[in-house]
């Protein structure tokens, strides 16, 4: 049997676009001589659609999508993701399912059984568990269609009430076919693989495993699809970060024809650990994943130029490349904005790196409207001394012009704060925490470093005074990041164990940590949720991104 897997890049609600891309799979795939193609999970109406869900409308265009794309299902099978009403109505109103169309029919609909409610995820909201679980004759061959989480139970996870791999086992099937929309951080592709390798080993069958691409708002799918034979070894795995289809020739025997293995033996075992993975580790993986976020977000948003604040700093210097990549130099617009605390070098630094680039920027100095703001306020500053409130006015100063420029010619405006400021608060609402787009913000301060190294990795692009100078704000004379937070080599290693780890103070100061600087940092990120929660949206790109992927009480107290 020759199955064909088509990791297609999606766009929720845009069922015309949707319809389109898989038809054309479909074709492709007939020209290649294939039985079969999988697609992806809810790829008729785009993972995740959360609320958009509940309209009858929707679910009505969804079944309008599937009535046309069944017209190209006559001589080849075609597995599709999509809504399906309950018609039961116990339970939710949908299951998430898996159309196996044929001869112009829709055969069978299986659905997914364990459905994530975890992290970025919340199916159980929307749909019904499965409750009864069925192989799928076509050709002689006896498939096992499951749903991405489905074969992450293996049977002793207390979560679900039923392993749907060991439920179909019981009739014996010949390959497992998995539809999926796996989302991408920097631990999961090996991740991904252990757990398929594991289901392989388990119940000697093999699988290919058809994952989705492409970004939608903070959540980066890598695509990254797999196949492996009934041995556990690998056959292929499809590119990352951009769509791609293939065509795999199945024997008898559960082995695949003219393709080269990754010997089982070679690949991470069952016992893999992504928590175990540094997080400064897999930057190419990071900087590509966050050029196909801002692309993506720019394209079905419908926009095409953007606009960022540039410093002179690391973290500007850095959103600017990655923009300029992603969406072409030309439509990506820097403006400077010195004021009279700013140095001369992060001028030139900035202006430097914009030549390197090609991109268009202006200078617009603050220093008249800073001061505009201070002659108004006089009455009520008095003679307070100067403090974090004038610092503010200059953040808020940048971020109005910013706002200005993009309302007037149609731009967004790209937000450059890190992780590790978010997470301690290091950040003006309204001021440099503006945006449309948070580009690093799931990215702590070394990280940022090492994409800078990356992105210089064929020659200075960035300037590499940029990269060494101490970063600063540059609010206040002489002001240094390192007057108000830890080293951020330490700094980032301790909200890396409370973030990603979940690692309580006790645990983390039993690292080794010192203890004082453990209960500040942790203090700094409990307090300052309630800026967090104002925050634009985030690519997310670690296994524990600020946003959808972590939901912590604005007020409440867990720390002292």
């Amino acid at each position: 049997m020759k199955i064909a897997l088509a990791q297609q890049n999606y766009h929720i609600g845009n069922f015309e676009d949707n319809t389109r891309k898989i038809i054309e799979g479909i074709k492709w795939a007939k020209e290649q001589g294939a039985d079969l193609v999988l697609f992806s999970e809810l790829c008729v109406c785009g993972y995740a659609p959360r609320d958009f869900l509940e309209f009858d409308d929707f679910i009505r265009k969804s079944y309008q999508a599937i009535d046309n794309i069944k017209e190209h299902a006559d001589t080849i099978g075609v597995l599709i993701g999509a809504p399906d009403r309950n018609p039961v109505r116990e339970g939710k109103d949908l299951f998430n399912g898996a159309y196996f169309l044929y001869e112009k029919e829709i055969k069978a609909v299986a659905h997914k059984t364990c459905l994530p409610n975890y992290d970025v995820f919340d199916e159980y909201r929307y749909f019904e568990p499965a409750y009864e679980w069925n192989v799928i004759e076509f050709k002689g061959k006896k498939l096992a269609v499951v749903i991405c989480e489905d074969i992450w139970n293996l049977g002793d996870n207390p979560l679900y009430r039923n392993c749907p791999m060991d439920e179909l086992m019981k009739q014996q099937p010949d390959l497992m076919l998995n539809l999926s929309a796996s989302p991408f951080d920097y631990t999961h592709v090996e991740d991904r693989k252990a757990i398929v390798k594991l289901n392989v080993t388990k119940y000697k069958l093999p699988m290919l495993y058809c994952n989705c691409v492409g970004s939608q708002t903070e959540i980066v799918f890598d695509g990254a699809s797999l196949v492996f034979d009934k041995h556990a070894n690998l056959v292929k795995q499809l590119p990352l970060f951009e769509e791609a289809m293939d065509i795999f020739d199945l024997n008898d025997d559960g082995t695949f024809v003219q393709h080269v293995l990754v010997p089982a033996n070679e690949l991470p075992d069952a016992e893999f650990n992504p928590l175990e993975l540094d997080y400064h580790l897999c930057t190419a993986e990071i900087h590509n994943a966050i050029v196909m976020a801002i692309r993506d977000y720019f394209k079905k948003m419908g926009f095409t130029k953007a606009i960022l604040g540039s410093s002179g700093g690391i973290d500007s210097a850095v959103t600017l490349a990655l923009a300029c990549e992603a969406l072409g130099k030309e439509n990506v617009r820097a403006i400077l904005m010195p004021s009279q605390y700013s140095t001369g070098h992060s001028v030139s630094d900035a202006e430097q790196l914009s030549r390197n680039l090609g991109n268009p920027y202006d200078i617009v100095p603050i220093k008249n409207i800073y001061e505009s703001f201070l002659t108004e306020l006089k009455p009520i500053y008095k003679d307070l001394p100067f403090s974090l409130a004038e610092e503010n006015i200059q953040a808020r100063t940048r971020g109005n012009l910013l706002m200005a420029i993009a309302n007037k010619f149609g731009y967004i405006l790209l937000n450059t704060s890190n992780k590790s400021e978010l997470a301690t608060g290091y950040g003006t609402l309204y001021g440099d925490m503006a945006g449309g787009i948070g580009v690093l913000g799931d990215c702590y301060k070394m990280q940022v470093y090492a994409l800078a190294n990356y992105i210089n990795r064929n020659g200075e692009i960035i300037p590499q005074n940029i990269i060494t100078k101490p970063p600063s704000a540059e609010l206040r004379p002489g002001q240094k990041d390192a007057d108000s937070l830890p080293d951020y080599a330490i700094l980032d290693r301790v909200l890396y164990q409370y973030i990603e780890r979940r690692q309580g103070p006790n645990e983390i100061k039993a690292q080794g940590f010192d203890a004082a600087l453990v209960d500040r940092v942790l203090k700094m990120v409990n307090v300052n949720e309630y800026k967090r929660n104002q925050f634009c949206p985030i690519i997310r790109i670690s296994p524990k991104a600020f946003g959808v992927g972590r939901r912590v009480p604005i007020v409440g107290k867990y720390l002292s």
